[in-house]
């Protein structure tokens, strides 16, 4: 059986392994390309887009893929969208193997926000130390509010950014440790931590740190996935394949 993952994140990693000892399946990952330097996988590997829905069922019938994996981000909404309208069209199996979003504990101090530029807003107009941890792509939604030091954590250097003349970068890639990231919030005097529901366990340390040092964390929610089974773990993922393998 022939499987295209559609990956970028730890569980695509994690399911990329499991993949390789697999002999009678022969998988594919595939990764958008917005890292420069993706960590290396133990199955062949794709990089860049299909062209859109049209483009992504064309490779789905040019290969025959019995199973697509959508394993993105659950912010990557576009991908996710497309995968599930090219799996439509060419009537092909589609699973999404997806991480629960953080749900909120006692002692969160939570501000839940739609998206980047809500939450840009909800920092507030006084002059704040911001640790930033939205990803790079974003980052022009907090232009608007050039008053506050943003601390900038990335993966890839984010390039110049003339609209956030405060910032300080730190290119650093997960998981993260609490006792870590307490440490840095002390030593960087954060007042608010900026985030998306990412889910996962790979950058939740930040939020228990945060919890822990009572500060308030801008949440922003994750965008509604398109209508497809979805699983939480890899074996859950072969446990569909089988399923479609039986028929």
């Amino acid at each position: 059986m022939r499987i295209l993952v559609l990956g970028g994140t730890t569980e695509a990693s994690r399911l990329a392994k499991a993949l390789a000892t697999r002999s009678d399946l022969e998988a594919t990952l595939s990764l958008a390309g917005r890292t420069e330097a993706p960590a290396a996988q133990p199955i062949p590997t794709r990089i860049g887009g299909f062209g859109g829905v049209e483009g992504l069922a064309a490779h789905l019938r040019d290969h025959a893929i019995d199973v697509l994996v959508d394993a993105t981000h659950p912010f990557a909404a576009q991908i996710s969208r497309n995968a599930a309208e090219a799996a439509r069209l060419t009537g092909t199996p589609i699973v999404a193997f997806v991480r629960p979003a953080w749900s909120r504990e006692p002692g969160d101090r939570w501000i839940e926000v739609a998206d980047l530029d809500a939450a840009a807003r909800a920092i507030g107009t006084a002059p704040r130390r911001v640790l930033l941890t939205t990803g790079r792509l974003g980052l022009a939604s907090f232009e608007v509010a050039p008053q506050h030091h943003y601390l900038i954590r990335t993966i890839d250097h984010p390039g110049d950014l003339p609209g956030l003349p405060d910032h300080a970068l730190l290119l650093e890639r997960g998981p993260f440790d609490l006792a870590a990231e307490r440490a840095l919030m002390i030593v960087e005097r954060v007042e608010v931590v900026v985030t998306k529901n990412s889910g996962g366990s790979a950058t939740y340390p930040k939020i228990v740190a945060a919890r822990e040092l009572g500060l308030p964390v801008i949440v922003v929610q994750p965008p509604t996935r398109p209508d497809v089974a979805q699983v939480h773990d890899v074996d859950a993922v072969f446990a569909f394949i089988e399923a479609v393998r039986r028929g």
